[in-house]
C-alpha cells in the first residue's frame, strides 16, 4: 500500500503535473481515486493546488452508447483526429465493476492502440465501483487533475447502462451518443431521456454492408429528434453517421462536436452551465458524505440493531424503522452540535 503524500510531497506532486510528467500524472489521479481517509484529505489539498494551474480552454466531451456500440474504437479515431489537429487528449474510460468483487476488466486501452501510442494522448480506465450512472465516483476530480496536466481536449467514455447520458451530462461540456443501426435502437431513439440529453448523435459502423442500415436508422433519429427540444438553446441536434475503420464520417463528426462547442462560447452558454454542474456537483457530494455519515454512526448501527428483530418478523414496518433510523441519526447529530 503506497503511503499518503506528506505536504512537501503533495507540492512536488502537483509541479510535476503541471510540468506535464506523465508518471507524476498516474500518481495523482491514483491518489484522487484512493478511498482511505487519509488519501482523501491529501487529494482534496492537491486538487486545490491544481485548480490555479487548470487552464479554462477545455473541452469536455461525453461519449456515451450502448455496449458493442463501437464506442473504443470511435473515440481512437476521433482521438487521433485531435491530436492531429495539435490537441493533447485524456481519455478516462469507466470500466463497469463487479457486483461481487468490485473489480473489472479496464480493457479499454488496449482497443484504443493508436491513440495508447501517442505522446499527446493518456488514457485512464477507471471501474465505475457499482455506480449505475456510468461514471466512476472521481471522474470530475480526474478530469480537473488532466486539465491541470495540459489536457485541452477531456473524452469520457462511460459504461451506457440507461442512465449515462444523464449522468455524463452533469459533467462534460458536449454529449455524444452513439446508436447503433438495426440492434433495437431505433426504438430507444425515440426516448426523450435519451434525446435531451444528447448534443450530437452518431451512428457508427456505417461501412460495408452496414451503410444502408447505418442511414436508415440516423433518418429515424433525425426525425424523432424534432420532438424533442434540444439541451441547449437554438442548438439543433446533428445526427451522422461513420465508420471508425474506414474513417468515413469522422471528420463531419469532429466539426458537429467542435461546432456546438463554439456554439457554447457564442451564446454564454459555456461558463454557466459549468458553474451549474459545480454546483449539482456539490449537492452530489454532499449526499454521499450524509450517506456515508449515516451509515458509519454508532447510534443508528444500535438502533438498527435493536430493529432488526422486530423488521425481520415484520412487527414493525420498514419505513416505521426507516423512520426511527433516520430520526436516531437526526438526534444524534443535534446532540453534536449543541455539545459543541
Amino acid at each position: 500500500m503506497t503511503p499518503t503524500p506528506t505536504p512537501a510531497e503533495l507540492d512536488a506532486l502537483a509541479q510535476a503535473v503541471c510540468a506535464h510528467d506523465r508518471a507524476a500524472l498516474a500518481r495523482a489521479i491514483t491518489l484522487v481515486e484512493s478511498t482511505r481517509e487519509a488519501d482523501r484529505v491529501a487529494a482534496a489539498a492537491l486538487l486545490s493546488q491544481l485548480r490555479d494551474a487548470t487552464p479554462t480552454a477545455s473541452h469536455r466531451i461525453g461519449i456515451s452508447g450502448a455496449p458493442g456500440a463501437g464506442k473504443s474504437s470511435f473515440i481512437d479515431a476521433f482521438g487521433m483526429g485531435l491530436v492531429a489537429a495539435g490537441h493533447r487528449v485524456a481519455v478516462l474510460a469507466v470500466d463497469p465493476s463487479s457486483v461481487r468483487s468490485g473489480g473489472s476488466i479496464l480493457g479499454d486501452k488496449t482497443r484504443m492502440a493508436q491513440l495508447a501510442r501517442h505522446a499527446d494522448a493518456f488514457i485512464r480506465p477507471s471501474p465505475a465501483q457499482g455506480l449505475l450512472g456510468g461514471v466512476a465516483r472521481r471522474t470530475r476530480e480526474v478530469i480537473a487533475v488532466c486539465e491541470a496536466a495540459g489536457f485541452d481536449r477531456i473524452v469520457v467514455e462511460t459504461v451506457g447502462v440507461g442512465q449515462s447520458e444523464v449522468e455524463v451530462a452533469e459533467l462534460v461540456d458536449t454529449v455524444v451518443v452513439l446508436l447503433l443501426a438495426g440492434g433495437g435502437d431505433e426504438l430507444q431513439g425515440i426516448k426523450r431521456g435519451l434525446l435531451e440529453c444528447a448534443d450530437v448523435i452518431v451512428v457508427p459502423k456505417a461501412d460495408g454492408d452496414n451503410v444502408t442500415a447505418a442511414r436508415q436508422a440516423a433518418a429515424v433519429f433525425q426525425h424523432a429528434i424534432a420532438f424533442v427540444p434540444p439541451r441547449h438553446a437554438d442548438w439543433t441536434v446533428p445526427v451522422l453517421t461513420c465508420s471508425a475503420h474506414a474513417g468515413d464520417g469522422m471528420a463531419q463528426v469532429a466539426s458537429a462536436i467542435a461546432a456546438h462547442r463554439d456554439h457554447l462560447v457564442a451564446a454564454g452558454g459555456f461558463a454557466t452551465q459549468r458553474g451549474q454542474q459545480r454546483v449539482r456537483w456539490a449537492q452530489r457530494v454532499a449526499r454521499e458524505l450524509l450517506v456515508r455519515a449515516f451509515d458509519e454512526d454508532p447510534a443508528v448501527a444500535e438502533e438498527l440493531r435493536h430493529l432488526t428483530p422486530a423488521i425481520t418478523d415484520g412487527a414493525v414496518a420498514v419505513d416505521d424503522a426507516a423512520a426511527r433510523l433516520l430520526a436516531r441519526f437526526r438526534r444524534g447529530d443535534a446532540e453534536t452540535v449543541g455539545g459543541s
